[in-house]
């Protein structure tokens, strides 16, 4: 029987790092100005400029996404944040520390949980955190290992080769390598990715008590869905260069579109040529889908159009723009 990680295991309290005061104590997590990587030439690969100048704010407290497509720069982002790879020029800070003057204490301030399931194989959950731990020195007294692994649901497995764990124990012995050093920001670099919908609950279960305790998250994510339910600060980022950053609710109002869904009474093989006109489409369950915007087109026109094309009408509703329809319009091709 499945159980909620954050409701069966001991919570995890989120303290700061034992680092001096940040040089900018703000109001956001991390901050980029102007920051830009190019990726040199290579063999037959051209030049690569991977971030054009970005700026972006990441409030203290929030759970921010940030979304895009692939090869759109988000883990270049990440990992100059992380001090994986040097940036081209401008500049970038972790908890106010600025990562080029203070990279140590930026980088204690950060814990990343990478998409790769990066763990050695030849090591227990156990050792994996303790070394982790010592990386960040980190004093043995103050460690807290097998806390941290029994609020993942790991603790029988403490002992374990991490061969031998599943690839969602892996993921989540991943979450607990990064939480070692109670970094106060922590980045989720799509974390359920390949993964079933049990285990992403309890994920996202453990990750809002984290929240909740004061930790600032930062999500990359393909689940669309995922975003939208979980983030209240949206930052889109495409081919190097951030289309938006607003909060959740302001950038679903960016698009007016909403959606007509009319059910006929009985099922309608294909659109006639009389909807042409229309944004429509007809879904698996038979119903009709029409997109349209209120300030151009009436619903009694539209429904007018449909019942001229000779089709019932057996019920009607409407949906609102979801995140995935804001995402397709702010990363189309130009």
């Amino acid at each position: 029987m499945a159980h909620s990680l954050a409701d069966n295991n001991p919570p995890v309290e989120t303290r700061m790092p034992a680092e001096p005061a940040p040089q900018k104590a703000g109001r956001f997590a991390i901050e980029a100005r102007t920051l830009r990587k190019v990726y040199k030439a290579s063999g037959n690969q051209p030049a690569k400029e991977a971030l054009k100048g970005i700026d972006l704010a990441i409030p203290r407290g929030s759970i921010f996404a940030l979304l895009g497509p692939n090869g759109a720069g988000k883990s270049t982002f990440i990992n100059i944040l992380a001090g994986l790879v040097i940036k081209t020029s401008g500049a970038a800070s972790v908890w106010g520390f600025d990562i080029d003057v203070n990279p140590r204490q930026a980088r204690a301030s950060i814990g990343v949980v990478p998409q790769e399931l990066n763990i050695d194989p030849f090591f227990t959950p156990a050792e994996v955190l303790e070394m982790q731990a010592g990386l960040y020195g980190v004093p043995k007294r103050e460690r807290r290992t097998m806390e941290i692994l029994a609020a993942m649901g790991l603790e029988d497995k403490a002992d374990a080769y991490a061969r031998t764990l599943s690839g969602g124990m892996r993921r989540r012995l991943l979450v607990a390598k990064a939480m070692v050093h109670n970094p106060p920001v922590l980045i989720l670099d799509e974390p359920t990715a390949g993964v079933d919908i049990e285990l992403r609950r309890q994920l996202w279960d453990y990750v809002k008590g984290l929240h909740a305790r004061g930790t600032t998250i930062v999500l990359t994510t393909h689940y669309l869905e995922e975003a939208e339910a979980l983030c209240d600060t949206i930052a889109i980022i495409d081919r190097g260069e951030v289309v938006c950053c607003e909060p959740k609710e302001q950038l679903l109002a960016r698009i007016s579109d909403k959606k007509l869904i009319v059910r006929p009474a009985a099922p309608v093989a294909a659109l006639p040529a009389a909807l042409a006109g229309l944004k429509a489409e007809i879904r698996p369950d038979g119903a009709l889908a029409i997109q349209y915007n209120p300030a151009e087109t009436g619903v009694m026109a539209i429904l007018g159009q449909i019942g001229a094309a000779g089709i019932e009408i057996g019920d009607i509703s409407t949906e609102e723009s979801d995140l995935e329809d804001v995402f397709l319009q702010l990363t189309a091709p130009h």
